[in-house]
């Protein structure tokens, strides 16, 4: 019977996967109350966010594998569980030893509940219903991102950053109930087994290229250390009856180049999330709360255009919608990065953000899409992993490059400038993954006729 409605499962994967990535978002504008109040160093404080993406980043594929195996439902009701244990310890924590300890639990949830959030998704909906579902998922990756910033400001501004967190708590006691009661657990079949040595080999690798990223005080070897644990991961992937990452999954040009433009899409996004407030506050002299009013013009876009993919998607193709978006995106930070930082708050900030709200609306939901392309029961977890892995390693990576580039400027003025100017460099590798896409679309359609 073909479905007409997306009923409750559609709202409780939403926001389940909204929450941990608001989560993420509010430590964002938090961390300096957290530090005064925790009594928490600067290297203890980077641990605050550390902690979280590296058991988040590292367990990533090892949670999408799991819903295969185990069944999507019982992984879920698992992940939201962590998470919101995670949240009440965190929101409760006395010092930083247990503040680290309990974000590091929370990346544990986030990595058991990111992937199989879409898993499940592919699990409950078919055909047109199911890209649509995927496209509101995928708005939804960029909502969480941005409105975080804008509710992690109130939350800094008004009240304790403690509440940040605790409100995940009751949300996930009622998410909990809601999977029990409507999502059914018969309809997931257990698929194959965990491939526990490369989980073991994929976790150690996907921790110490994060670090190495993140801030190990030994960057270049942790990170070719890491390489070599992926290697040796990807041969026992290779020569195993059932792998954790089957690569057959890059094999699929879409899904392959849809990895890599999420990937650069990533390390330009997150890092203007994450600096383009510190520069209000520090060239502008805004506060937090200012900053972050000062970053509707991005967020209300981004809403409004991303709530119009699926219309669109029914006139032009999903690569379409996903080029253009890229397209505008590179726009809005290349008119940012010309106009620079001290061309005022309207010209430099507020305009940008529009274009680039714009552009971010009409691409996450697509390059989702593409992401799980042309997978089939076997595979949904993994290649669910794989999107959300790539997710965060581009993340990590992005903003730890243009901190690294950028370390030795003068002033914030040059620092901001020069990071747009990077984050531009990684739209533009995004925007070719994407002509890469289209390109292979465009040869299928000609082979077929």
């Amino acid at each position: 019977m073909k479905q007409s409605r997306f009923g409750i499962v559609l709202p409780i994967i939403l926001v389940s996967y909204f929450m941990i990535l608001l989560d993420n978002s509010i430590v964002f504008t938090s961390t300096v109350k957290i530090a005064q109040d925790l009594n928490m160093g600067p290297q203890a404080l980077s641990w605050v966010t550390n902690a979280y993406v590296l058991t988040f980043g590292g367990l990533l594929m090892l949670g999408g594998r799991a819903g295969d195996v185990f069944g999507r439902r019982r992984i879920f009701l698992l992940g939201l569980i962590i998470f919101s244990l995670g949240s009440l310890m965190v929101g409760l924590s006395v010092n930083g030893i247990m503040m680290i300890a309990m974000r590091a639990l929370q990346g544990i949830g986030s990595a058991v509940l990111a992937p199989t959030t879409l898993a499940l998704l592919m699990d409950s909906y078919q055909g047109t219903m199911r890209t649509r579902a995927i496209i509101y998922y995928g708005a939804t990756g960029g909502l969480g991102a941005s409105f975080g910033l804008v509710i992690g400001g109130l939350i800094a501004s008004y009240t304790s950053w403690r509440w940040g967190f605790l409100l995940n708590v009751p949300i996930g006691i009622i998410m909990v109930i809601l999977t029990i009661k409507f999502i059914s657990a018969g309809r997931q079949k257990n698929l194959g087994k965990i491939d526990w040595l490369g989980s073991l080999l994929s976790v150690i690798g996907i921790v110490l290229l994060v670090f190495g990223i993140n801030g190990a005080s030994h960057p270049l070897i942790t990170v070719v250390i890491a390489l070599l644990f992926l290697s040796v991961f990807v041969w026992q992937e290779k020569h195993t009856e059932q792998p954790i990452m089957p690569l057959r999954l890059f094999v699929d040009r879409e899904r392959s180049s849809a990895y890599v433009a999420r990937f650069f899409f990533l390390c330009a996004m997150i890092s203007y999330f994450f600096l383009t407030p510190q520069a209000m506050q520090h060239v502008y002299h805004f506060t937090p709360l200012m900053a972050a009013i000062g970053f509707l013009p991005e967020t209300v876009p981004q809403f409004i255009f991303a709530t119009l993919v699926s219309r669109l998607n029914v006139r032009f193709s999903n690569v379409q919608i996903m080029m253009t978006g890229t397209i505008i995106t590179t726009l809005g930070l290349l008119m940012a990065s010309v106009v620079k930082i001290q061309g005022g708050y309207f010209w430099a900030i507020a305009v940008p953000m529009v274009i680039i709200g714009i552009g971010q609306g009409f691409t996450l939901s697509p390059l989702t899409v593409s992401g799980v392309a042309n997978t089939d029961p076997e595979i949904a977890g993994s290649a669910s992993g794989v999107v959300n892995t790539v997710h965060q390693i581009g993340s990590s990576f992005g903003l730890s490059v243009i901190t690294l580039l950028t370390t030795g400027l003068a002033s914030p003025v040059m620092t901001y400038d020069r990071s747009v100017e990077l984050m531009t460099g990684f739209m533009v590798l995004s925007m070719i993954a994407v002509v890469n896409i289209m390109i292979g679309k465009r040869a299928t359609k000609e082979a077929v006729n």
